[in-house]
C-alpha cells in the first residue's frame, strides 16, 4: 500500500519538473530566435544601406541569394555568443521580475537543478553553432566573397613575385612570378638538398598550372650534381606533380572563411611543413570556432547569474549589465586576437584567454546567484 501511494507522488514530481524543463528551454529558444531575427533585420537595413551602390548594380538573384542568403548564417555564426546572452539576459530577467523565479525555488528546485535546462539549451546552441561554422557557412563564403569582390571592393589576390616556399623537406621552390587568372608563371627553380647540400635544380622559363594539380614546365633544364660531377637535361616541356596548388602561396582577404574545419587543419599544416609564415588569420579562425563554441556555455551561466534575482532597476538594470559584459567579451576576444596576428602570443592561448577570464567570472557570479 505504501508503494501505491509514493508512486503518483513520484510521477507527479517528474511531469513537474518535465514541464518546468520545457518552460525555460521554450522561453530560451523562442527569445534566442527572436534576438536573431531582430538582429537579422538590422543587419540587412543598414548592409544594403553601405552597399547601396552595389545591390544597385548587381542582378537582383545575385544580392539576394548569393549575398544575403550566405551572409546572414555568417553573421548568425560570428554573433551567437552575443545572442545567446541576451537571450537569457531578456526572458530570466522577465521571469525574475514577475517572481517566477522566487516560486520556483520556493517549490523545493534548487538553484543548480534550475541550471539544467539553461545549459541543455546552451548545448545546442553550441552544437549548431559548430555545424554551421565548421561545415556549413564556409562553402557559403565562397559565393559571398566573390559577390564582395565582383560588385563591392576586390580583394582577391591573383597574382604573386617573388614566390618561396618548401614544397617538402628539404626541396625548395621558387618563382619569380605567377598570374592566377591565366594560370602561367616565369622563371621558376626548384631546388632539392641533402642536408645542406644541393643535389639537383630544375629551372624553367615558364609554368602552368592546370585544374588537376599538374605544372607544365616549358624550356626547362635539369642539373643533378654528384660531387664535382654534373649531370645536364634539358627539354622543351615536361609535366610534373609538385604537390603545391596557387592557393598556398597567393593567400587573399578572409580566404580562412571559405574552409571548413578539416580543410582548415590540413592547410595550416601544410602551410607549416613549408616554412610559409603569413597563415596566423588561418591559426585565428581555426581556434575561433572552438573558443565561440564554449563561449555559448559560459556567457549563458553568467547571464542566468546576473538576471535570476529581481532587482529595483527591474528588466533595464539586467539587460544593461548585459549588453556591456557580451560587448566586453567581443572586443576582449577582438584585441587579443590582435596579439596572435602580431606574434604576441600563439593562436590558441590568444582565442582562449576571453574565455579563461570569462569562466572565472562566470564561477564567482554563479556562487553569489546560487546562495
Amino acid at each position: 500500500m505504501k508503494i501505491v501511494k509514493r508512486l503518483p507522488s513520484k510521477i507527479t514530481s517528474v511531469l513537474r519538473l518535465k514541464k518546468f524543463d520545457q518552460y525555460i528551454i521554450k522561453n530560451f529558444l523562442g527569445t534566442y530566435a527572436f534576438a536573431i531575427l531582430l538582429l537579422m533585420v538590422i543587419v540587412i537595413i543598414f548592409d544594403a544601406n553601405e552597399k547601396l551602390d552595389a545591390v544597385l548594380t548587381a542582378p537582383l538573384y545575385d544580392t539576394v541569394f548569393k549575398y544575403f542568403l550566405n551572409f546572414l548564417p555568417f553573421i548568425i555564426s560570428q554573433f551567437s555568443p552575443l545572442f545567446t546572452f541576451i537571450a537569457v539576459i531578456f526572458f530570466t530577467s522577465r521571469l525574475a521580475d514577475r517572481s517566477e523565479i522566487i516560486a520556483i525555488l520556493s517549490s523545493g528546485i534548487t538553484f543548480r537543478r534550475l541550471t539544467v535546462p539553461y545549459l541543455a539549451c546552451a548545448a545546442l546552441i553550441a552544437a549548431l553553432s559548430y555545424v554551421l561554422s565548421a561545415y556549413v557557412i564556409p562553402p557559403a563564403n565562397i559565393e559571398r566573397l566573390e559577390y564582395q569582390n565582383k560588385w563591392v571592393n576586390d580583394h582577391s589576390v591573383t597574382a604573386g613575385n617573388n614566390i618561396q616556399l618548401q614544397v617538402r623537406p628539404g626541396v625548395i621552390a621558387y618563382i619569380t612570378r605567377y598570374d592566377n587568372v591565366s594560370r602561367n608563371g616565369y622563371r621558376m627553380s626548384l631546388d632539392e638538398f641533402d642536408g645542406n647540400t644541393l643535389v639537383s635544380r630544375l629551372t624553367a622559363e615558364n609554368i602552368r598550372y592546370d585544374t588537376l594539380g599538374r605544372w607544365h614546365l616549358k624550356h626547362y633544364t635539369i642539373r643533378d650534381f654528384s660531387g664535382v660531377q654534373e649531370k645536364l637535361t634539358t627539354g622543351n616541356s615536361i609535366d610534373t606533380l609538385l604537390n603545391i596548388d596557387p592557393r598556398d602561396f597567393l593567400i587573399s582577404a578572409h580566404d580562412e572563411e571559405t574552409m571548413t574545419t578539416p580543410q582548415l587543419r590540413d592547410y595550416i599544416k601544410r602551410q607549416k611543413a613549408r616554412g610559409v609564415a603569413n597563415i596566423q588569420n588561418f591559426e585565428i579562425e581555426y581556434e575561433r570556432r572552438f573558443a565561440m563554441t564554449a563561449a555559448a556555455f559560459i556567457l549563458t551561466i553568467i547571464g542566468l547569474s546576473l538576471s535570476s534575482r529581481k532587482v529595483r532597476g527591474g528588466m533595464g538594470m539586467n539587460i544593461g549589465i548585459g549588453l556591456l559584459l557580451s560587448f566586453s567579451y567581443i572586443l576582449f576576444m577582438t584585441v587579443t586576437s590582435s596579439f596572435a596576428v602580431s606574434g604576441l602570443t600563439p593562436a590558441w592561448v590568444a582565442m582562449w584567454i576571453p574565455n579563461v577570464i570569462y569562466t572565472f567570472i562566470a564561477i564567482v557570479l554563479y556562487r553569489r546567484a546560487s546562495r
